[in-house]
């Protein structure tokens, strides 16, 4: 496995430890933290089945050094720009597991557009905070888009996945976001109109209409 930002490494570590995986190439562009993954993997015993490398994205990785992909951690464009930096050695991998912290909705069209397909997409929820991890794998026919604009755009928003299973998680998020959005409409409807005010408030009532419309997709 390929473990494109891995901070201190301990994903590497659970996973050869519990046999998981095989082994693994540890990279980070910082030094610091690819550091202590190095001292890390060392102290595990694991030094011959997981190798640290300093890299920016997959800039020092070669094609066949690993059947898949982990890029977690970082925000959605980050994650982009390492994708598409090459895309041979992105084309590359079996599966990739990706987990982008932001712009969640421009990543799943850039993945859709580009051709790569969500198969298998989760969420959890620690201390508050929401994540989205996907399995993404880049061969086989592109699925077949929804004619309806507005289903693309909910899925791409909130997950095709998780909204057909009917995630009860994501149920939990989308009443959480819900909720979030008519305290921020009661709060722009109560100040004085302006320009600004206005384009926010469409913005923020189409936002909306698209969660109660993904809601309604759930039941």
């Amino acid at each position: 496995m390929a473990d494109v930002g891995c901070d201190h490494g301990f994903l590497d570590v659970y996973l050869v430890q519990t046999g998981k995986i095989g082994g693994a190439l540890a990279m980070d562009v910082r030094k610091g933290p690819l550091a202590a993954a190095a001292a890390h993997v060392k102290e595990a015993g694991l030094s011959d089945r997981i190798e640290t490398r300093l890299s920016d994205g997959l800039s020092k990785f070669q094609v066949g050094e690993a059947e898949k992909l982990v890029c977690a951690g970082m925000g959605g464009p980050l994650m982009q720009r390492i994708l598409t930096d090459s895309p041979v050695k992105t084309e590359s991998f079996r599966e990739m597991i990706l987990q982008p912290q932001s712009e969640l909705c421009e990543f799943r069209a850039f993945l859709r557009e580009k051709g790569y397909r969500i198969v298998e997409e989760r969420i959890l929820v620690e201390d508050g905070k929401y994540y989205f991890p996907m399995k993404v794998v880049t061969g086989g026919l592109p699925e077949k888009e929804p004619s309806d604009e507005d289903r693309t755009e909910i899925y791409d928003r909130y997950g095709k996945g998780l909204i057909l299973r009917k995630d009860p998680l994501l149920l939990e998020y989308l009443e959480d976001q819900k909720r979030i959005m008519e305290d921020i409409l009661t709060r722009l409807r109560a100040q004085d109109a302006s320009e600004g005010r206005v384009r926010r408030l469409r913005e923020v009532e189409n936002e909306r209409e698209l969660l109660c419309k993904a809601m309604e997709l759930m039941k």
